[in-house]
């Protein structure tokens, strides 16, 4: 199985948080974009700001997010990923969630091999379906 993760099963796992994805860790390849490590990274320090982490905790989430993005191949945001996410979609999406979509997108074309949207995001998931792409994740 080949996967595409988008930011919100990463930071799902990364937090230990509720109905984490069944799937973590049973692919074959998976692949993200390079926004994902600074979504996450945003997400750390917007709880850093908040007073919801610890220095700590912040050193702590900082270094488990680097151990999962070892495992992730990375998708460069280059200028056909940037076109294809400023085009029209079937469903509403917000900009970051069609570079995702854009990057997953566009492996497949490339490549020519099924992918697996995983995500977290109902919208998202949705979008993914409404391209005819298998999408996974988003049911809790």
């Amino acid at each position: 199985m080949i996967v595409y993760l988008e930011t919100s099963v990463v930071l799902r796992r990364l937090f230990r948080q509720i109905h984490p994805l069944k799937q973590w860790g049973s692919w074959k390849e998976a692949y993200s974009s390079e926004l994902a490590r600074v979504e996450a990274l945003r997400t750390i320090d917007r709880f850093r700001l908040q007073n919801k982490m610890s220095d700590e905790e912040v050193a702590y989430a900082v270094k488990g997010l680097d151990e999962i993005l070892k495992e992730i191949d990375e998708i460069r945001i280059s200028p056909s990923v940037l076109h294809r996410a400023s085009q029209a979609y079937p469903t509403v999406i917000g900009t970051l969630d069609a570079i995702h979509l854009a990057s997953a997108y566009l492996w497949q074309e490339d490549f020519q091999k099924e992918m697996i949207f995983l995500t977290h995001d109902i919208q998202l998931g949705r979008a993914a379906h409404a391209m005819g792409m298998k999408a996974l994740g988003f049911d809790k």
